[in-house]
């Protein structure tokens, strides 16, 4: 690769001895729940074929389990018959038939596998599961040794040209590696030769049994960010044995999955933890060991990914969700077309959050992942004149495909800029990656030939001059109307004055609603964004201090006790409904939220009701009987009590007969929802 092509590090081939691999970048593991269901891999195929096509250099799948007993849920994917080895012969097919390769994924749940049928090296439960797993006798280590070597060797008989072994993230191996989750005293357990011995094992007989020429990838955790975790030496110890039992390549593992500490949130500066893999490759080439290292987490861009493969991080970089997001990543990279890329922006929404719920999972800002066999997008039989009125995510979405397919497009919104909410959205602290959602629009407005018409409020004489064929009404929400007595008060303000117009806000504050928007509020002003702090999102020095994240070789696990900076404003957040703040946030993320707001000695208030606002404060009461009566002394309420539909336009459209649609929150409101947003204005461009 010349050093004239845009990306020369991470578009320079890998050469592994056997094979080579065309590009640094490797598409990393993701459970989509295309794993769990026969019917699904014909889906599986089209998925991960369009990111063959997409020039990726390695594709490994979603984790499929050895055995059932290390199940991430009763009747998840399982690799241990060669009839299921034959249920994978369409992927790995329509994977090489695009000139990719692939790898699949041996996952053992251990102790947090969802099932009754789990095992672990000693009986104790996992604080993210139900189940508390069977210790295994040292007979039943060997049988899940043999299942994983089964597993490797059917992998290979259904066309994939390697595995990945986890033995990070706090599953099954990595449990035997710690003294957290091992209480062992046998072969397996006691000193750390004895808590690695199963990695090694693993590692050593699959090698033997699929032979030199077939990827292996170990995934190792580089810092587990629990208590009593793997100190470095132990985590150099365990890299060098692997690399010499057979390993190809050493992928990097980030934390437990019941670490207090996010690791891929989009709160997460970018590529926060390439400094470990950095740290492993010098220490192993100090030895002459030359196993290639992978890093990851949190590298969402090409730009991202060359600075840390130049800077010597790295020999290749992981990237899971950014190819959800955009399956063409690497081939856009290649052409020069990076700023046409669709950036992953960590917001967990559509992929975690539905794995974690038993849903399939796709993508908020492309809803077509693992939907590409469903949701197709092709050139209409006959071109049509389409108005979409607000420029939101709805909207954006909905132009941009209509306009892909060949139909005239005009896209109208009375705001001065493109985004509608969005714009609120980038401003909070941890956010600041939505940004890159409305940077992929506004090229995707200009690639597609979108007409945007900016500062003009639409009307139905317009609409009507103009002959449009159909009209979208994309146009959002409105705050909610709370009616607090006295809310016309001038220290009230809503979160529009706050987020978008910037008016100041007072040293004291309350919040009135504590749904999303409630805490995103609430975290811009106690962090004191509006008052110019800077976001750790970009100071990863910050970041790490915060959250208590360490050198593993002074602290094992790598976790120390977070430093927060205090508070700038006090800032009280109340909710009529009684119980827990946040109840309806991410849930893969909602703990972060609720855990900053803490570190920001946010209050939080819950069954409130809301009496009145004036001079004094606001005064509440508690619960059904209006109970403890009390006057908050605040300088400022900032209302974020829901939405409500912006649709005035729909009846007179309807009146003059237009062919009408309704998308995002002008259909339904709820909370803000750019994920439903998206995939409704997708979904009915591609249909019309």
């Amino acid at each position: 690769m010349s050093a004239s092509s845009p990306f020369p590090h991470l578009l320079q081939p890998l050469d592994l001895g056997f094979t080579t691999l065309k590009n640094r970048a490797l598409m990393g593991s993701m459970h989509t729940g295309l794993e769990d269901g026969r019917k699904n891999f014909p889906r599986m195929a089209a998925y991960f074929a369009e990111r063959a096509r997409g020039g990726v250099g390695l594709i490994v799948t979603g984790g499929f389990a050895p055995n059932i007993e290390g199940w991430a849920k009763p009747f998840a994917g399982t690799l241990s018959t060669s009839g299921a080895a034959a249920r994978h012969r369409p992927v790995t097919d329509a994977v090489h038939a695009e000139g990719g390769k692939i790898a699949l994924q041996i996952l053992h749940t251990g102790r947090y596998g969802y099932s009754p049928f789990c095992v672990a090296p000693s009986r104790l439960k996992s604080p993210i599961s139900p189940f508390t797993p069977r210790a295994l006798g040292a007979r039943g280590v060997e049988r899940q040794i043999r299942a994983f070597v089964r597993c490797a060797r059917l992998a290979r008989e259904a066309g994939y040209d390697g595995v990945e072994v986890m033995g990070s993230e706090g599953y099954f191996i990595n449990q035997f590696l710690v003294t957290h989750t091992n209480q062992r005293n046998d072969e397996w357990g006691g000193s750390y030769a004895n808590r690695m011995r199963l990695a090694v094992e693993v590692v050593r007989r699959i090698r033997e049994a699929v032979g030199p020429d077939f990827i292996l990838i170990y995934r190792i955790s580089l810092i587990d960010l629990i208590p009593d975790g793997s100190s470095w030496p132990e985590v150099v110890q365990l890299a060098r044995a692997i690399s010499a039992a057979g390993a190809t390549l050493l992928n990097t593992g980030i934390g437990w999955h019941e670490a207090r500490v996010p690791t891929i949130a989009t709160s997460v500066p970018r590529g926060a933890f390439t400094w470990l893999s950095r740290k492993l490759r010098d220490a192993l080439r100090a030895e002459g060991i030359h196993t290639p290292v992978i890093t990851s987490n949190r590298i969402n861009t090409p730009e991202v990914a060359e600075e840390v493969l130049s800077r010597g991080d790295a020999d290749m970089v992981s990237m899971a969700r950014p190819f959800l997001a955009d399956p063409e990543f690497v081939s856009k990279a290649a052409q020069g077309r990076s700023d046409e890329i669709n950036t992953c922006i960590a917001c967990n929404q559509a992929c975690l959050d539905h794995a974690f719920s038993n849903r399939m999972s796709s993508c908020l800002v492309n809803p077509r992942a693992c939907f590409e066999t469903d949701l197709v997008v092709r050139v209409a039989p006959a071109a049509q004149r389409v108005a979409v009125v607000g420029a939101g995510p709805a909207g954006l979405a909905a132009a941009t495909t209509l306009a892909e397919r060949g139909h005239e497009v005009h896209l109208y919104d009375a705001a001065p800029g493109i985004g509608g909410q969005f714009n609120m959205a980038q401003r909070i602290p941890g956010k600041e990656e939505f940004a890159e959602t409305l940077r992929y629009f506004a090229r995707r407005i200009e690639v597609t030939g979108v007409k945007l018409h900016l500062g003009t409020r639409v009307d139905v004489g317009l609409l009507q001059t103009m002959a449009f064929d159909q009209v979208i009404l994309a146009t959002g929400v409105a705050p909610r109307d709370p009616r607090i007595p006295g809310q016309d008060h001038p220290k009230v303000l809503s979160y529009i004055d706050v987020l978008l117009h910037r008016k100041p806000v007072g040293q004291r504050v309350a919040v009135v609603g504590a749904g999303g928007i409630g805490f995103d509020v609430a975290e811009y002003l106690a962090h004191g964004t509006d008052l110019g702090h800077p976001s750790t999102t970009t100071d990863l020095q910050a970041w790490l201090r915060e959250w208590g994240v360490t050198d593993p070789d002074v602290q094992r696990g790598g976790v120390v006790r977070g430093h927060w900076p205090p508070p700038v404003r006090q800032v009280t957040l109340l909710q009529r409904k009684p119980g827990k703040h946040g109840a309806g946030l991410g849930k893969t993320t909602g703990w972060i939220h609720r855990a900053a707001l803490k570190m920001k000695q946010v209050e939080m208030l819950a069954g409130v009701n809301y009496e009145r606002i004036g001079d004094e404060g606001l005064f509440i009461t508690f619960g059904k009987d209006h109970q403890d009566g009390t006057v908050l002394a605040v300088d400022t309420i900032v209302l974020c009590a829901g939405q409500e539909p912006m649709r005035e336009l729909e009846a007179p459209l309807r009146a003059a007969g237009m062919k009408l649609h309704l998308i995002g929150g002008a259909l339904e409101a709820g909370e803000l929802d750019a994920k439903r947003a998206i995939d409704q204005g997708t979904r009915l461009a591609a249909s019309l």
